[in-house]
């Protein structure tokens, strides 16, 4: 037996604009310099993964990524410094809430040590 901490956010309305897939999906943004790759990594058809940024990006009231045009010189994409900074903050909150919620887990489940 194991607790599972997911970390997700809600728009007003309550709707999900950001989790785990978009965080891998910037993460892998950062580290391909590329939209489509990174949801080509994460088996994700790239129209879904632009929708999701995009969505988040309405969520939040800032642009996460930097998209350029493909052609001779190629295309990519990057992280804007609010896209940094989001995503790091992010990842430092979902790492104290699986931190938190592993200690919690032990207090109330003490047998499971």
């Amino acid at each position: 037996m194991k607790a599972v901490t997911k970390i997700t956010f809600l728009d007003d309305s309550g709707e999900k604009f950001f989790g785990e897939g978009p965080a891998r999906l910037l993460r892998g943004v950062e580290e391909q310099g590329s939209l489509r790759a990174a949801a080509m990594s994460m088996d994700m058809a790239y129209t879904k993964a632009l929708k999701l940024i995009r969505n988040a990006e309405a969520a939040l009231g800032f642009t996460l990524i930097r998209r350029s045009a493909g052609g001779k010189d190629g295309g990519g994409s990057c992280l804007t410094e609010e896209g940094k900074e989001w995503l790091e903050r992010y990842e430092a909150y979902r790492d104290a809430c699986k931190k938190a919620n592993s200690a919690l887990y032990l207090e109330f489940f003490p047998e499971q040590r």
